[in-house]
């Protein structure tokens, strides 16, 4: 395409070439001496740090019938130990913790730069697991059979499972069988670089020789074979994702048949026992009847299987309030929902009178409150609660479905909250749409503007609510900031309509709710343009790239973290092909023509003023490319602006692979915000 051959930049796409690992070394440098080389910074950094490290955080368990196994980093093991528990240690203060894999002991053991990846047990014995491991953070990994009898590694000369490095797809089916997707050779993965083909792998043959139950096309974005154990509702299944948002799911027969469910492809769609839900994001008219985008509906699936399509409503959106999540314990269906952003949970029972619903625990304001650890083949009715709010830290309870609720853990304050306050504004975009956002400050501080650091993502129906951050604490509100968080459309805060009205042709709107909030945070004196600074990452980051270019007069710092930038190569770029649906098809002219007009890379002006800028990036992300922060470093640059560039050598999407290196991204934020908004310290020629 004509814009990529006249990219002067392109050699920066080269992850690993030596010129451009040392166009990142030369500005980490200049990064650390600025911003990371003072008293105030290896403070800030050891305190966050020590929160990340210390034993008094919640070591927040993952239960599997009577275990309940944890994944725990401290200062002593910074890769990480796995290890479980049961429930009667673990409510002591000091559990006895069963080890079963020290991460910092095998990554010396192999001199491997291993971070951990996820674990897939097999149920119900737990004696074999399928281990992921990545080199350096990266989303391609490393999978190995684990025994926990033994506490070893089973390798693959002795029959374990084993597959070599790549984004790959792996589950149980028994002891001596798995369903598998991985990188099998030529045309075995999708042009978003995920597994193409879904095969079955039987132990103590080669990989080559799994048989394949299910291929999909180089277009899809991914494919997948899974297996429902559920005692005497066993299901085999295949998911065959088309793009990001659409799924086509099978029942796959004992002979190798598939059966389609007849489902909406861009529904969430699940079953328990007899139950299929059916969670919409766009109408259905099935049935004789019409439901609405972010209705939950349950059928009789056996019936549905039939032919049948009576369907009951179990949950309806409302102006206010949305679905955000649903989960089942053995008897019960519990809901989350979002009231403006606020978490409400309720119980659903089924029984032969249709379901009954009842609220399911009390929640406070200005916080999430979620429910986790159901088990529903192990662990009856019983599940776990967790809330936190801005200024409250996490609280993990344990109850049950008509039984009492128990207090298990607290964590402490981290940072000092005393007359910190939590509101709620709500901002009206260029369109007239009403868009919430929370502000989080000094209570002796609202008379007069004060920096402010707002953050926001929009995008891909994810929601973000209120939760605890140390980190934003020591950093920012203890120097007398302000933090807000946005709720700005692209998420899933009311429902899916908040987010498919601004996928692709209408994507501009993000921008103009994110501008908005900005403008009524100025025209409600909490800040000022000049005060106020704007973080994101990811597709955040690209919310980020969008502020600097079109909206620089409304900021006076950016931080951009992991961010797409080049939207014109976006595609093009490892996993960027899987995002279309959520952006748009850059070598489609329809499509580039509104994806150009936003597209921050394309439309960095040398005669525009911006705001100081801190681009952030990972070498070993390899879901966003390292290519975008860097390109659009090396251009602004060239053009003269306010830029400062800091890429971490490893550490995957989320940026770092451990907590020191978490530590040192959080600290570098707040400050260089710190110089930016409350000290003033950035000038035109000084980068």
């Amino acid at each position: 395409m004509e814009d990529s051959v006249t990219d002067p930049y392109l050699w920066l796409e080269e992850v690993t070439g030596e010129r451009a690992l040392d166009f990142a070394r030369t500005r980490n440098e200049i990064v650390i001496e600025r911003f990371a080389s003072s008293d105030r910074f290896d403070k800030l950094q050891g305190r966050i740090l020590d929160m990340l490290d210390t034993d008094a955080k919640i070591a927040y368990p993952g239960r599997r019938g009577p275990w309940l196994y944890n994944y725990w980093r401290d200062a002593e093991h910074p890769r990480g130990l796995w290890r479980r528990t049961t429930f009667a240690e673990y409510v002591k203060a000091e559990p006895d913790w069963d080890v079963l894999i020290d991460l910092d002991a095998l990554a010396a053991a192999e001199d491997e730069n291993w971070v951990w990846g996820s674990v897939g047990l097999l149920r119900p014995e737990q004696t074999r697991a399928l281990i992921s491991l990545s080199r350096g953070g990266a989303d391609a990994k490393v999978v190995r059979e684990f025994d926990t009898e033994k506490r070893e590694f089973i390798a693959a000369a002795d029959g374990g499972f084993y597959l070599p490095e790549a984004k790959s797809q792996i589950g149980w089916i028994d002891i001596d069988t798995v369903y598998v997707g991985t990188d099998f050779g030529p045309d075995s993965m999708t042009d978003s670089g995920y597994p193409r083909l879904a095969k079955r792998w039987r132990r103590g043959t080669s990989l080559d020789e799994a048989e394949t139950v299910f291929e999909g096309e180089s277009s899809d974005v991914a494919v997948s074979a899974g297996y429902d154990r559920t005692p005497g509702y066993e299901r085999h299944y295949i998911s065959r994702a088309t793009d990001f948002f659409n799924e086509e799911v099978y029942l796959l027969e004992s002979d190798g048949s598939l059966i389609r469910l007849e489902t909406p492809t861009d529904a969430t769609v699940s079953w328990y026992k007899d139950w299929l839900l059916v969670r919409l994001k766009s109408p259905w008219e099935v049935g004789g009847r019409s439901y609405p985008p972010g209705v939950l509906l349950a059928a009789n699936f056996p019936e549905f299987l039939g032919g049948a399509r009576d369907f009951e409503v179990l949950f309806t959106p409302d102006a206010h309030t949305a679905l955000h999540g649903y989960g089942w314990t053995e008897n019960h269906l519990l809901l989350s929902t979002l009231e403006d952003v606020q978490t409400k949970l309720y119980v659903l029972t089924p029984g032969s009178g249709g379901w009954r619903r009842e609220p399911l625990a009390d929640t406070p304001p200005m916080a999430t409150t979620s429910a986790m650890n159901l088990d529903p083949l192990e662990g009856g009715d019983e599940f776990m609660l967790t809330t936190s709010g801005f200024t409250t830290p996490a609280t993990l309870l344990a109850s049950s479905v008509g039984g009492t609720t128990t207090q298990l853990k607290q964590e402490p304050h981290f940072f000092d909250a005393d007359g910190v306050d939590t509101e709620q504004f709500f901002a009206r975009s260029a369109d007239g749409t009403v868009v919430p956002y929370f502000v989080i400050r000094h209570r002796d501080r609202k008379d007069a503007p004060a920096p402010t650091v707002m953050s926001g993502y929009g995008g891909f129906e994810v929601s973000r609510t209120p939760s605890y951050s140390g980190a934003s604490g020591m950093g920012w509100l203890e120097r007398g900031g302000t933090w807000v968080m946005t709720n700005i459309r692209g998420g899933g805060e009311y429902g899916p309509q908040w987010h498919t009205s601004v996928q692709k042709a209408n994507r501009y709107k993000v921008y103009e709710d994110f501008a908005a909030i900005a403008a009524d945070l100025v025209t409600r004196g909490i800040t000022t343009a000049e005060q106020l600074g704007a973080v994101g990452g990811s597709n955040g980051g690209l919310l980020m790239g969008v502020m600097l270019t079109r909206y620089p007069e409304l900021f006076g710092g950016i931080v951009c973290q992991v961010p797409l930038l080049d939207m014109r190569r976006y595609h093009l770029l490892l996993a960027g092909a899987s995002w279309m649906a959520e952006y748009g098809d850059p070598d489609d002219p329809a499509e580039w023509e509104y994806i150009s007009k936003y597209s921050p890379y394309q439309n960095v002006r040398a005669d525009r003023t911006y705001p100081p800028i801190l681009l952030t990036t990972s070498t070993r992300d390899d879901r966003v490319h390292p290519g975008h922060a860097r390109k659009m470093a090396a251009l602004l640059e060239e053009q003269g602006h306010r830029v400062w560039y800091h890429e971490n050598i490893e550490g995957g999407h989320g940026g770092a692979a451990d907590n020191k290196q978490s530590a040192f991204q959080a600290a570098l934020i707040y400050e260089f915000f710190t110089q930016t908004l409350i000290e003033g310290r950035v000038h035109q020629t000084d980068r």
